[in-house]
């Protein structure tokens, strides 16, 4: 049984072998039997469509092989280029493609009224005609352009009127003192103005008797700021210079004395520390031959009289509208402290003389408005010379110290508890550098030594006070 289904097995097998073989070959031998039975059916379709052309394509023999390649190639053409537009879009004629949409509208029209408005706004272009639209980026760039100009124009003028002055008075400045425009401090290859800003000059004098040196500054109108040349429109200002006269301590005495013009003398009796302490009363200046437009402030009435000679008072009343004060103190350390300030020690004190002189450039050309300016300079040595020579009567002088420690003993009554802390701070500080020198010491009985003292002394701080009587035996 089992040899018998071994060889039904060997049968089919070598059955099957055989079949693939001989159909193998034959699909080998026909490959392109279906391109053929292609031909012969499209010949078949263009004889029916036209006879005419199928019989000379019947005709057609091995001779004609360009005629059957122009054919060829009008076909291929033809295949190419039409194209059935109907069959490319069938699909979307059948109903069960889409579900719930309604066939009876496909093909037809749609109303005009159904279809949707479609509106084009229309956009500006980015590069207008109208300017108006750039009115503010206009006023922008003209603003810069004045700020520019104003800023050079009013820069040029400071530094023209800074060097006028400077010609005009440099002859003046060279014969009452030895340096001009040189302070000692640094090397200056070219002696003469310094440039502190656009609109602040200064000049340092030495070399002279009865004082140390003078510095002189040029203080001009904010030309070049053309929000502060609008605000000076507002509220008119003058270009000023001012002079101050460090006095040696032995050639001037001691007093405070001032003269300005109303406005500016409330203004330094309460912004200056000197005169708001020794002299705050302001006094007419009628009785002293001056305008009615000055004040006078004095600590000492002789004082007054004595430098208010005759001619002090007719440079005075000659050049008022130039002159705006004139201090002389030996207490000043400028302006007040504020209150909140914690001060343990008495300020510094200068004796000084200052001058504060308005500049007439308004009307009038520079050279002339300088030239004016010279008495003013000439007072100065005046005033410099009066002050080394004037000296104070006996009851004037002691008056005078009196109000000096007066007020220094005012003020270490207001800033004891200030100066307690402040030594109490300084002991601390000193407890505390002597205990890190023992503790960076590598001996430990100096340490311990240290510690015990230290001991003691807090014991003996917190113990009680008690009062020793002493009792007189009978």
């Amino acid at each position: 049984m089992r040899l018998i289904l071994v060889v039904l097995h060997i049968v089919l097998v070598g059955t099957q072998i055989w079949a693939s073989a001989h159909y193998g070959d034959e699909i080998e031998a026909n490959e392109f039997a279906e391109f053929e039975d292609f031909e012969e059916d499209e010949e078949e379709i263009l004889n029916k469509e036209d006879p005419q052309q199928a019989a000379p394509r019947a005709r057609k023999g091995p001779d004609q092989p360009e005629i059957e390649e122009e054919e060829e190639e009008e076909d291929e053409d033809e295949d190419a280029i039409v194209e059935d537009d109907d069959s490319e879009f069938d699909h979307f004629q059948d109903e069960e493609e889409f579900e719930g949409f309604d066939s009876e509208r496909v093909g037809s029209k749609v109303d005009d009224k159904e279809t949707p408005k479609i509106t084009i706004t229309k956009v500006p272009l980015h590069f207008r005609t109208n300017w108006d639209s750039f009115y503010l980026e206009m006023l922008m760039i003209a603003g810069l352009v004045v700020y520019a100009i104003n800023f050079f124009t009013g820069k040029s003028k400071n530094n023209k009127l800074a060097n006028v002055w400077f010609s005009t008075h440099r002859s003046l400045l060279e014969e009452n003192f030895s340096l001009v425009g040189d302070d000692g401090k640094m090397e200056n290859e070219n002696p003469g103005l310094l440039k502190d800003s656009e609109n602040m000059y200064t000049l340092w004098c030495s070399g002279r008797t009865c004082c140390e040196g003078m510095l002189v500054e040029l203080k001009f109108l904010k030309r070049q700021d053309l929000v502060a040349v609008i605000a000076q429109l507002m509220r008119p200002t003058n270009d000023q210079v001012h002079i101050k006269v460090d006095m040696n301590k032995e050639d001037m005495d001691t007093f405070v004395f001032c003269v300005a013009t109303k406005k500016t003398a409330l203004r330094l009796s309460k912004e200056m520390a000197d005169l708001s302490v020794y002299c705050p009363e302001r006094r007419s200046a009628e009785k002293y031959g001056l305008p009615s437009n000055f004040s006078v402030m004095t600590e000492i009435a002789e004082v007054a009289a004595a430098l208010l000679d005759s001619r002090v008072t007719t440079v005075l009343n000659k050049y008022a509208d130039m002159v705006d004060y004139i201090q002389f103190s030996d207490q000043f350390s400028g302006p007040k402290q504020p209150e909140d300030a914690a001060l343990t020690k008495l300020p510094d004190t200068k004796k000084v003389l200052m001058f504060g002189f308005n500049i007439p450039v308004k009307g009038k050309p520079v050279t002339e408005a300088m030239e004016q300016m010279r008495p003013l300079m000439q007072l100065v040595f005046y005033c410099m010379e009066r002050v080394k020579r004037f000296r104070l009567s006996k009851e004037a002088k002691n008056k005078a110290d009196k109000n000096r420690l007066r007020v220094e003993e005012a003020f270490l009554k207001t800033t004891h508890a200030a100066r307690a802390e402040a030594a109490a701070a300084r002991r601390e500080e000193k407890k505390r550098q002597e205990k890190e020198r023992i503790l960076l010491e590598d001996d430990p009985d100096k340490q311990r030594k240290w510690e015990d003292r230290e001991m003691k002394r807090q014991m003996k701080k917190k113990a009680p006070k008690m009062k020793q009587l002493k009792v007189k035996a009978l």
